[in-house]
């Protein structure tokens, strides 16, 4: 059986947040849907697009989970470049660091609902119920491999191949169909692809030159040939 964690939330307990945009308002207890959910403390916690939801170096208190938008965790360098390590959809669960504080910093993409969970008195539920520390478990396998095939990606050896992986990764997820609407910017997907907004524009034209993709908008990809785009990720 799946382990998914429930969300409810109670008042008095609301997470510190570093983005000052972001709003709170506490849902109601909800009972489990199935025999294994989980039910954790939390808030929800709304952000405009582009709004901080927390710092890189900030205190780690919580970890969150995605209701509805992206949200996008990235690194800036010191010559001022930013890196985005991963985006984050419906369902999918970040900040949840080992140490005391946030290595990344994560951002809205779009506008955006969050559930802050409490990481105080995690350890103490993770020893007294063992589907938590299963759960737990299953996120951090599932973190490490994602972690390594955006390594993956980051070393193929052309633009056209790293574009064609993205593609076949954001269209995996949205459930096929062949169209792909991208929530991201180009600029966005150059930071987490290791490229240049230039390159990722001149690529996606070329892709769509040779009748791989179709551009109906900036924001719009129409899958034509998976077969060449799989042929690239190969």
């Amino acid at each position: 059986m799946s382990v998914s964690l429930t969300v409810a939330a109670k008042h008095g307990h609301i997470a510190t947040m570093a983005a000052s945009q972001a709003t709170y308002a506490p849902l109601p207890w909800t009972a489990p849907a199935e025999r294994d959910e989980l039910e954790l403390t939390g808030v929800t916690v709304h952000a405009a697009a582009d709004h901080q939801i927390y710092a890189e170096g900030d205190e780690a208190r919580c970890f969150y989970k995605v209701v509805s938008g992206v949200v996008r965790t990235c690194r800036f360098l010191s010559d001022g470049r930013r890196q985005i390590d991963a985006f984050h959809r419906e369902g999918d669960v970040f900040g949840f660091e080992a140490g005391a504080d946030h290595r990344l910093a994560a951002e809205a993409v779009t506008e955006c609902t969050v559930i802050a969970y409490r990481r105080r008195g995690l350890e103490t539920m993770v020893s007294q119920d063992d589907r938590l520390g299963k759960w737990f478990f299953a996120h951090a396998m599932s973190c490490m491999a994602s972690t390594r095939e955006h390594s993956l990606l980051l070393g193929r050896a052309s633009a056209a191949q790293k574009i064609a992986a993205f593609l076949l990764e954001v269209g995996g997820r949205e459930g096929g169909g062949g169209v792909v609407d991208l929530m991201m910017s180009r600029q966005d997907i150059a930071d987490y692809l290791g490229l240049t907004i230039e390159t990722v524009s001149r690529t996606l034209s070329q892709l769509e030159r040779d009748g791989v993709i179709g551009l109906p908008s900036a924001r719009r990809v129409v899958l034509k040939d998976r077969r060449t785009l799989r042929s690239l990720n190969a």
